[in-house]
């Protein structure tokens, strides 16, 4: 459960981190004006926290991995945005879905966190969930830049895949043997 809930949020928050940051270069290279990426960004930190109002109670209604699988669905729709082409609604669709499937994985993922302890374990836990995650921004942060001028804007986004298949596909594991012990738990 650890595991799962640390991949969720320091992929998540990488994730999110990398294209963000990139997203600026990215649209000076297609020559968009400044003030167009200044725009995107800040519906991108619009999509990042306004569903905080929401995201709860949308873990307690569909659960928590469900909620990690909604924000994994969200970034992989926002690769194929950001693929699709360089207008700048293309830039603003996919950073919106990006802060959007941001804050659902990184709920979610701290939301599964404080089921993968005990109560005395829960500042180590915590100390080493936010040290990951933290580690993950920074080496997102310090590469975004080199990454999209060495490969491009394109490239970035489908390098995401992989990461977010590792997440979904965690989450997935996780579900499975949660269904698995309690219909253990129901026939005996």
């Amino acid at each position: 459960m650890f595991v799962v809930a640390v991949l969720a949020g320091a992929l998540g928050y990488g994730i999110m981190n990398l294209l963000m940051t990139a997203t600026p270069l990215a649209m000076d290279f297609c020559s968009h004006p400044f003030s167009a990426a200044a725009f995107v960004i800040e519906w991108h930190v619009v999509g990042m926290y306004a569903p905080g109002f929401f995201t709860g109670s949308l873990i307690k209604r569909f659960g928590t991995l469900r909620v990690i699988g909604a924000g994994v669905a969200m970034m992989v729709a926002c690769v194929v945005v950001a693929v699709s082409g360089v207008a700048i609604w293309q830039f603003l669709a996919a950073l919106v879905l990006l802060g959007v499937g941001w804050n659902f994985m990184y709920t979610g993922g701290t939301t599964l966190l404080t089921e993968a302890y005990a109560p005395s374990e829960k500042a180590k836990t915590q100390g080493l969930n936010d040290a990951i995650i933290f580690a993950v921004m920074a080496a997102s942060s310090f590469s975004s830049g080199a990454l999209v001028t060495a490969a491009s804007w394109g490239a970035m986004n489908i390098g995401a895949l992989p990461l977010l298949a590792v997440v979904a596909g965690a989450a997935a594991w996780l579900g499975l043997s949660r269904q698995r012990r309690s219909a253990v738990a129901r026939s005996s």
